[in-house]
């Protein structure tokens, strides 16, 4: 597999397992508007990642990559904010694959700005 697909996998799988894991969350208005905010934007980054493998040029890919750490970033937020308002406990593994995507592909960003 290549890094680009595998990157897309790991993506795609974060964002599944955010699904599930909002299916558990409790049935209030705090978890159910932070299930929505975390979702779409677990969601958004895989399928912004997809469109960035697809751009055109290179200002294209870059615009679309950045959206993803965008995307990864909020994701991260999110999940944190569950925790501190203690409404329910992300699984680590979840956290961990956040955190990871999200420093790979800030340098990814980084290395494709310096290579303008």
């Amino acid at each position: 597999m290549f890094p680009a697909e595998r990157i897309q996998a790991r993506l795609y799988a974060l964002a599944l397992s955010v699904i599930r894991f909002c299916r558990t969350l409790p049935r209030t208005d705090e978890a159910r508007e932070t299930a929505r905010q975390l979702r779409r934007a677990s969601t958004g980054a895989s399928a912004n990642y997809r469109a960035s493998r697809r751009g055109r040029s290179h200002a294209e890919w870059l615009a679309k990559l950045s959206v993803v750490v965008e995307e990864l970033d909020e994701t991260d937020h999110w999940l944190s904010l569950l925790a501190d308002a203690r409404i329910a406990q992300p699984p680590q593994e979840m956290i961990t694959e956040c955190k990871e995507l999200l420093a790979i592909l800030t340098k990814s960003v980084d290395t494709g700005r310096a290579n303008r």
